[in-house]
Order: C-alpha cells, then structure tokens, then sequence
C-alpha cells in the first residue's frame, strides 16, 4: 500500500482489522502465504494472534479475505475505465489492458499476487483458491461484455486472447524475460482490437 505515511505512523492510526489486513498484505506479499505465520502477522500488525482469531477465525480465512480486497481493487479498475468512457467500449478494453500495463514495474518486484497465490494453494477447495477463481470468471465475464459491446465478431475468443496476453504480460514482467512489456502489451492488444474489428465489418 503506497502512503507518504511511515509505516509505524499509518498502522497506528488503523482500526485493528485494517492493521491485521495491512501487515498480511506486506508479509504474503514479500515473503509467500506458506513462510508467514500468525505471530508474524501479529508482530507486523501491532497486537495479538488471539486479537487476529478474533477478527478471522483461520489463517486461510485471512488469505482469502486479503484475496478478496485484492480482486476488489481490480474490479473496481473495470468500473473506473467504464465510467470514464461510456457507450465506448473498444477504449474501456484499451482502459484495462493500459491499467494492466502501468501496473506492471509494480509486478517486476512483487509479483502478481494472485499467480503468487495460486503457486502455493494446490487445494481447490481452500478458501481463497475459490475467491481467486470467483474473481477470475468476473473478470472474463465483463471482458466478454466489452468485447461484445465493440462489436467484435467472437467476443469470447477476442477476450480469451486480451485475457492471455494481460496474464502473460505480468509473468514475464515477473521473471524478466520481456523488455518494454507495458508498451509491447497495448501494441499488440491495440492490434487485436483494430484486427477483429475490421474483420467484423466495422
């Protein structure tokens, strides 16, 4: 979470859901669900494991709710490039993949915190493997919208694709394979866009 605040001075201020919430964050961020205990979480946040058992009744539990925050944020991306182009749907599909692509330094450190997620949640039945998937198909289900909304003649296939490549792109951010991915991202999306398009006669 970027704040001009030190850490010690914004965790203080934080109720102590949002305190336990922002120190998972920080921790499976940077170190992996599995290598994180309880009482690290605890430490980080400022209080107690009983305290953290009293807001989430499971260390899964408290993953999928960071999940759940973390999808969150990329829904609401859907909202804003909608919201800042209506009726006009090829931009709000530009919107996203540019949203996708300036995110992407951010990954080369991180990492994409699902993909991290799903590498070390093999269970398909864990509670937060189900939010990551749940999210997965919101977001392929409004990619499909946008693609229909463009008139593009296969919404399903064109959206499979920009689906591959915002994926793929944030992969190879993570493990260096690509220089110049943002830009390479929305040059290749443009001319999927611009391909299916024209090919629906539009």
């Amino acid at each position: 979470m970027a704040s001009t605040v030190s850490r010690p001075g914004r965790v203080a201020k934080l109720p102590p859901r949002e305190r336990i919430l922002d120190a998972a964050e920080e921790l499976f961020q940077s170190e992996g669900i599995r290598r994180v205990g309880v009482q690290a979480i605890a430490e980080r946040a400022e209080t107690t494991k009983m305290a953290i058992y009293r807001h989430f009744e499971t260390k899964d539990a408290l993953v999928a709710e960071w999940l759940r925050i973390v999808a969150a944020d990329y829904q609401a991306a859907f909202d804003r490039v909608e919201a800042a182009h209506p009726d006009r749907p090829v931009e709000q599909i530009l919107g996203l993949a540019r949203f996708i692509a300036e995110g992407l330094p951010a990954v080369s450190h991180r990492g994409c915190p699902f993909i991290n997620s799903l590498a070390e949640l093999p269970d398909r039945d864990h509670p937060a493997r189900r939010v990551i998937e749940e999210h997965k198909a919101r977001q392929t289900r409004r990619l499909v919208g946008m693609c229909a909304a463009a008139g593009l003649p296969d919404p399903e296939q064109s959206a499979a694709e920009i689906t591959f490549l915002l994926e793929g792109a944030q992969v190879s951010t993570q493990n260096g394979s690509i220089d110049r991915a943002g830009e390479r991202l929305m040059r290749i999306i443009e001319a999927i866009v611009e391909r299916d398009r024209s090919s629906g006669g539009q």
